[in-house]
């Protein structure tokens, strides 16, 4: 048997598949990827791990969310019941939509991506192991945090949305704002680190020969989902740093009499709150991808056409913010152009739905639990399609908004598109993972009760909307005609209640996880991850010649098994996994990977404290807790860049270096995204400051009012100094031992002449008279400033952590990743902050003459 190869200097050959290794050789991977255990299995950092940790968290706030349904549902059941107090029902209705929202759905299916990527697409991890538990950890310590606040009475009451001025110092003066404000925007950055480790695996962690064409639709999913989150998240981090600096300094970003704006915060808001219902949803439909094959027995219809509608929902649902703001004054025209993409939107996600149809007439649907999970999933999301496009046509918007039928919409869309489907892959990949897959006769039972209950449930909201209740109200009086309906809906919910119980003993009864003796591939499924299993992932890599390898390739399961093909050993005496081109997917280096350690968790408690003693207002222990994150974050970043050693076979007559620089390196490509995340929450606040333009121009201020232009010169000036002393310890590191020392100047100088330029920049303004708190347009100024210093710092941080690799004698010609990733983001912060330069110097002059 051959098999199509390519080397790392891209000539094709055919090889022989490698004979089986000694059982040597299994044993020392075994010891090299063994984890720590007992209490010490928190410091590890396997994806398996973080995974089952991710899973059993966002269950748990799936669990804690779904008991405060409960309550609301009680306290609606009669009319003017008493159950609950009115700021009590608040709390309890905005920490149910937030925790849903944030702290389940979104950690639900990066979680599931953290599990089963590396598997599925024959890697061995993740490529940033740490990154992926500090963001998991993050996520934990916050979210338990924040959630506990219910218990204390200090819990956010101004709706999951949190719509100023509601939420403003004025009629939100206790802290529970700043919980959500702080908790939640520390979480969503917790999210964006686990989506550049996403991006970075999917493209750059491949199996040899799984190209773009061949990779499983899930991975798909989960790189256009990471995508999503970073040009979307930035925007909801930028809304809820400004209302914050509204409340703590009193900046007017959103108080109209003082030039601000209300309507900011919802256009900020949606840009992240729209596209996050797909961010939800093609996940979960990745997961339906897979699992319909499979049930089905035949391959996926209509894959390429798939993978084109998947990027078409990704693309349109960054056009849809308007479509949560039809009543709010919005121009004609625009209603219009946003009502027709609201309703674009449906066809590439038919699409998808006839593809599954197909597939299932295609092939033999075996009825499992699983496949029945599915069927309720194109039943219920499909009904919510349906009255998606009805609220995006702006007259019934009128009628329905701010109605329960908007309630009934929501959770037809949220809870039957990616709720069932994440039901449906739990009993699908449970035998990859547990000594037994799940009961089927529980199962149906599960889906049976969960199916009628969230019918009965939700299906009366719509009615109930449609006869005048509006939502988000605590109590409503007899005689409405509402009762019965409402009466309804809250005995649905405990019959959904108790299906959850039901799934619960199931689980309890039938999930023993283990890292041997897993029950397999009892589905007769085609992907990678259904290969024998270790704790490690797979034994070795194989080369992918089709989309479902274990279907085409006959004997794979049994080569792999048996390390018949790459990296079937440690070449290295460490960790491994294989990086290959972002396309054709071809071996190109072999990368070390980070083993368990405690600084990552402790980066991530303390990251967690700084944002949550903000809150309280313990500024100076906040601050404490930042320094030791930081250095946290030094000593995990310490033994991150290995030294270059010489090429290690990796089986097959395949030579692969260990380290790779510039562009060919795997963390160059997680700078360039952390990069567009940088740039998508500065364009989000670009928005912001032109739209206050155009609704307070007369706030603005006159041209003799501005700083004078030769303050803008001199940061200027400042700026393009630092630029040229970048370019020069460019030129010094190229030389071959470059001065330590010289480089270390040149690098500290350079920082200080970039920190200084905005100091100046600063202080211009304030000269000018220029206060904070003056208007919205000032506000805006200050933040610009605000904006650049954070990214200044950031620099900051990575050029001290690397002068002290340069006098270590661990940056040096050769191995440079630290600096090539440190110019990277030094260049783009002066790119910035010239930029920032223009916007407030120039712009105000431009309209004012």
């Amino acid at each position: 048997m051959t098999a199509e190869r390519m080397d790392p200097e891209g000539a094709k050959r055919a090889l022989p598949h490698p004979e089986a290794r000694p059982a040597g050789e299994l044993a020392e991977l075994q010891r090299v990827w063994a984890g720590p255990k007992s209490w010490r299995i928190v410091s590890d950092v396997n994806n398996t791990v973080i995974g089952y940790f991710y899973i059993a968290t966002a269950f748990l706030f799936f669990l804690a969310a779904g008991i405060l349904g409960l309550l609301i549902r009680l306290q609606l059941a009669s009319p003017g019941n008493d159950f609950l107090s009115q700021e009590t029902y608040n709390q309890i209705f905005t920490m149910h939509g937030t925790v849903m929202m944030f702290l389940f759905a979104v950690p639900a299916v990066e979680a599931v991506g953290v599990l089963l990527l590396p598997a599925m697409l024959g890697a061995r991890d993740m490529p940033f192991p740490r990154l992926g538990a500090f963001a998991f950890w993050a996520y934990f310590v916050g979210g338990i945090v924040f959630f506990c606040t219910l218990f204390f009475g200090v819990a956010p009451s101004g709706g999951w949305f949190m719509y100023p001025p509601l939420t403003g110092a004025r009629f939100s003066p206790g802290i529970g704002a700043d919980w959500w404000l702080l908790g939640i925007g520390f979480i969503e950055i917790s999210a964006i680190a686990g989506a550049i480790e996403i991006i970075v695996g999917v493209l750059r962690t491949r199996a040899p020969g799984m190209t773009l064409a061949q990779m499983p639709i899930f991975a798909w999913t989960m790189l256009i989902f990471a995508g999503m989150i970073v040009f979307a998240f930035p925007a909801v981090i930028l809304a809820t740093i400004l209302l914050e600096l509204e409340r703590a300094f009193d900046w007017p970003f959103f108080i109209a009499e003082r030039g601000g704006d209300p309507l900011l915060w919802q256009h900020l808001f949606w840009f992240f709150g729209h596209p996050e219902v797909y961010i939800i949803f093609l996940p979960a439909a990745g997961m339906v991808s897979m699992i319909v094959p499979t049930m089905a027995g035949t391959p996926l219809v209509g894959y390429r056409l798939i993978v084109v509608a998947l990027i078409a929902v990704g693309f349109f649902s960054f056009g849809l913010w308007v479509h949560h703001m039809f009543t709010t004054g919005i121009p004609a025209r625009s209603l219009g152009f946003f009502s027709a993409a609201s309703m674009a939107v449906a066809i590439p996600s038919g699409i998808q739905i006839f593809a599954w149809i197909a597939t299932i007439a295609a092939g033999r649907l075996k009825i499992t639990v699983a496949a029945l999970f599915v069927i309720g999933f194109l039943l219920i999301f499909t009904l919510g399609g349906l009255t998606g496009v009805m609220v995006a046509m702006v007259p019934f918007d009128r009628q329905a908004h701010d109605s329960y039928f908007v309630v009934a919409h929501l959770h037809y869309v949220l809870f039957g598109g990616m709720v069932f489907p994440l039901f449906a892959a739990v009993y699908y990949w449970t035998p990859a993972f547990s000594t037994r897959p799940l009961s089927e006769r529980l199962g149906k039972w599960a889906f049976g009760l969960i199916f009628a209950g969230f019918n009965i449930a939700f299906l009366p909201m719509h009615i109930t909307g449609l006869i005048g209740m509006p939502r988000r109200v605590y109590t409503y009086p007899a005689g409405m005609g509402w009762g019965v309906l409402n009466l309804a809906s809250t005995a649905g919910a405990f019959i959904l209640a108790a299906g959850i119980l039901v799934f619960l003993v199931d689980v309890a009864r039938n999930l023993r996880l283990t890292e041997s003796n897993r029950a397999g591939d009892v589905w007769g499924a085609g992907t990678l991850e259904w290969l024998p299993n270790h704790s490690f992932g797979i034994r070795s890599s194989p080369r992918v010649t089709s989309r479902e390898p274990l279907w085409k390739q006959p004997g794979l399961a049994q080569e792999v098994e048996g390390g018949r093909w790459y990296l079937p050993r440690t070449a290295t005496g460490a960790r491994e996994t294989i990086v290959t081109s972002p396309v054709e997917a071809e071996p190109q280096y072999l990368m070390r990977l980070s083993g368990p350690g405690w600084a990552h968790l402790a980066a991530a408690v303390f990251t967690a404290a700084f944002f949550l003693l903000l809150t309280v207002k313990a500024v100076m222990l906040a601050a404490t807790c930042g320094a030791l994150a930081i250095v946290s974050i030094i000593v995990w970043m310490w033994d991150s860049d290995p030294a270059p050693t010489e090429p290690v076979d990796i089986g097959g007559g395949i030579m692969l270096p260990t380290y790779a620089s510039g562009t060919l390196s795997h963390s160059w490509w997680a700078m360039v995204i952390l990069m567009l995340v940088a740039a998508a929450l500065y364009l989000s606040y670009l928005f912001g400051y032109l739209y206050l333009w155009t609704v307070s121009p007369a706030t603005w201020p006159r041209t003799a009012e501005l700083p004078l232009p030769s303050s803008a010169l001199g940061s200027v000036a400042l700026l393009g100094t630092s630029g040229m002393l970048l370019s020069g310890a460019h030129w010094l590191l190229g030389r071959v031992g470059g001065a330590k020392v010289g480089l270390s100047i040149l690098i500290g100088f350079g920082v200080l002449a970039l920190l200084s330029g905005l100091a100046l920049d600063g202080l211009s303004h304030w000269r000018a008279g220029l206060r904070p708190q003056a208007s919205g347009y000032a506000a805006m100024v200050y933040a610009n400033l605000a904006l650049q210093l954070q990214i200044a710092a950031a620099v900051l941080v990575m050029a001290g952590f690397a002068i002290a690799r340069i006098l270590a004698g661990r940056l040096t010609t050769r191995r440079r990743v630290v600096f090539d990733n440190l110019s990277l983001f030094w260049a783009y912060a002066i790119g910035q902050s010239l930029f920032g330069l223009l916007l407030t110097h120039g712009f105000p002059r431009m309209v004012a003459s």
